[in-house]
């Protein structure tokens, strides 16, 4: 076995040198964005309106609600922890089903936005090229744009929710899907290719199940980022937790908000948690 060399006195030197000026740069990017944008540390600063709203808000936390903080409820309305069950329970199954059509969709984009799938031939290379073009676009635009788009073109559905969570995250997964794919190793590849398989045999035979671990424990790790855009979608008016969440904040019933808030921290905490076990599980 080679033993590992430790590093010298002058690559730690210049590793140091290295990771000051990029703390350095990261600082002055900073300065000048806000210089360029006008930013004041003095605009940051609310009012005493403000002060007190952000108190109130604040102190609210330490009390959720458990009732409806209206005055007064219609008679048929349901439980407020029921309300705020069903408004949990849409928004994972919104970001559920957005995510299992991003799979569906971003693995055959992975494999064919893969070096290894494409092989050398120009056609292929050029089909390679479309297809990083396609996903680009896919990605590059975000779900709330999406969104606005299919609500002006469709109307108001939840079918709009799970596209618009479903193309975005359909970009980002053949990307991560195919970088995976060109970085898995070659040596099971090698000895498929020795016996004559096929460039697809050994996509799916020899560089897939290397990858396999990884590419479960990403795409539970974007199922927790498609809960946070399924509750922000919410906010253009489909119901899940953000369109709740945003009707108590305009009625300043900041208790009833930081139920919402605590029932979505506890989805992702779960999820978090179990994407976790199984990364330690696959990976």
């Amino acid at each position: 076995m080679h033993a590992i060399r430790p590093i010298g006195m002058n690559q730690s030197r210049l590793l140091e040198g290295s990771i000051r000026w990029f703390f350095v740069v990261i600082a002055a990017v900073v300065v000048a964005a806000g210089w360029g944008l006008g930013l004041r540390f003095g605009d940051l600063m609310p009012g005493e309106g403000g002060w007190r709203l952000v108190r109130e808000f604040f102190a609210a936390a330490l009390v959720p609600a458990f009732d409806y903080e209206a005055a007064s409820v219609p008679e048929d309305a349901c439980p407020f922890w029921i309300k705020v069950a069903r408004a949990a329970l849409e928004t994972v199954r919104i970001a559920a089903a957005g995510m299992a059509v991003s799979l569906l969709v971003g693995i055959p984009l992975g494999f064919a936005a893969s070096r290894h799938v494409c092989g050398s031939r120009r056609s292929f290379c050029l089909r390679r090229r479309i297809v990083c073009i396609v996903v680009a676009l896919m990605r590059s635009v975000h779900e709330l744009v999406w969104a606005v788009v299919f609500l002006a073109a469709v109307g108001l559905s939840e079918i709009v929710a799970v596209i618009a969570i479903a193309i975005p995250y359909a970009g980002t997964f053949a990307k991560i899907f195919a970088e995976m794919l060109d970085e898995s190793p070659d040596e099971p590849a090698d000895a498929l290719a020795a016996i004559g398989a096929s460039r697809h045999q050994l996509a799916v035979l020899a560089r897939l199940p290397g990858v396999i671990g990884e590419v479960v424990a990403y795409a539970f790790y974007r199922f927790e980022c498609a809960v946070r855009s399924s509750a922000v979608l919410g906010f253009l008016g489909i119901p899940t937790i953000g369109y709740h969440l945003r009707l108590s904040f305009e009625e300043t019933h900041f208790r009833e908000v930081w139920s919402y808030l605590i029932i979505l921290l506890v989805i992702v905490v779960l999820l978090d948690h179990w994407s976790h076990a199984l990364r330690r599980r696959l990976v």
